[in-house]
């Protein structure tokens, strides 16, 4: 893959269905999977990911069950809460959790991790990043143990990792947006050194016709709520492209200069094109952010183009 001939040694993902996959695309590398594990799926993410974040004992021990049965080592990382409020133990159960995912058969403890900025926007700090350290020096000690993964995080610690003086036992960060977009997820802000043009998404015209500007006849929800307000008078210049809800998410597409995004349904995505007339299998880019490239990538009804040279 990319990522691999740039210089990563290890990657991740959130659905075991995509940890298959690159596994049976002949990607070899170390794959964590980075959700926990859905229950049901204990067999399968043993038997396609190297290392799971971990932070609830019953899916540890279905881990333990599956990894003896597929005779595999499968690695735990326990995930910690340190404010976000979305996966973790808090911090006084992390000894006990770390004591069963340690003894049982099937699993190595690899570490600690833990996740800020995507519920609540806490920021990543030298305050709880000493704080992971901490944890991670507590465990080590308790069990006589090293651990060898302290993962404090995903692209909001970049700010952090580029400029702090002492980053403690953090040596992992989960990064998806830094790399792709080549921005920090806390301002999006541009990260030093990075594009933040490398991915595009491209739609093609199906309609292309001036109409007025407003709506007309009563006016109640749309298909997604509330319609969004239509400014000005007169005539737009509208053109119609195959793109909708259910494949990127509209706020998130920045449009070329002097084109509007006006609205979207499922299916379809309406641009004001403002003095260009685009004609029917046309083609109009935009910019994406976080949002719109999760959808777009995962939707089955965008192609992925790739293009490029190794560096």
């Amino acid at each position: 893959t990319a990522m691999e001939r740039g210089g990563i040694s290890a990657l991740g993902d959130a659905r075991v269905e995509n940890v298959e996959a690159l596994r049976a695309g002949g990607v070899s590398a170390p794959i964590t999977l980075i959700r926990s594990p859905m229950l049901h799926q204990v067999d399968r993410v043993v038997a396609a990911a190297s290392t799971s974040l971990n932070s609830e004992a019953v899916v540890i021990e279905a881990l333990s069950a599956a990894a003896v049965t597929q005779l595999r080592l499968h690695g735990i990382v326990l995930m910690v809460e340190l404010g976000d409020l979305r996966e973790g133990i808090l911090a006084a159960d992390l000894v006990d959790l770390a004591r069963l995912a340690h003894g049982l058969p099937g699993l190595t403890l690899q570490g600690i991790g833990t996740n800020l900025a995507c519920q609540s926007g806490v920021a990543p700090d030298d305050a709880n990043m000493t704080e992971l350290s901490r944890l991670v020096e507590l465990v080590e000690t308790t069990f006589d143990l090293v651990l060898p993964v302290v993962s404090g995080g995903n692209s909001a610690n970049i700010n952090w990792a580029l400029e702090c003086n002492d980053p403690g036992r953090v040596n992992e960060l989960r990064l998806g947006e830094s790399i792709l977009l080549g921005r920090e997820p806390l301002h999006r802000k541009p990260v030093p050194g990075l594009h933040t043009d490398s991915i595009t998404l491209v739609a093609e015209v199906i309609e292309s016709k001036d109409k007025p500007s407003q709506p007309w006849g009563t006016i109640a929800q749309a298909g997604f709520g509330a319609a969004p307000a239509r400014e000005g008078l007169g005539i737009t210049r509208q053109s119609l492209l195959a793109l909708g809800h259910q494949d990127i998410d509209p706020d998130g597409l920045t449009a070329t200069p002097g084109f509007t995004i006006l609205g979207a349904s499922s299916d379809h995505l309406v641009v004001d094109t403002g003095d260009t007339r685009c004609s029917v299998g046309s083609e109009i880019s935009f910019q994406l952010n976080y949002s719109a490239l999760v959808r777009a990538m995962t939707s089955p009804f965008v192609t992925k183009l790739f293009h490029g040279t190794s560096p």
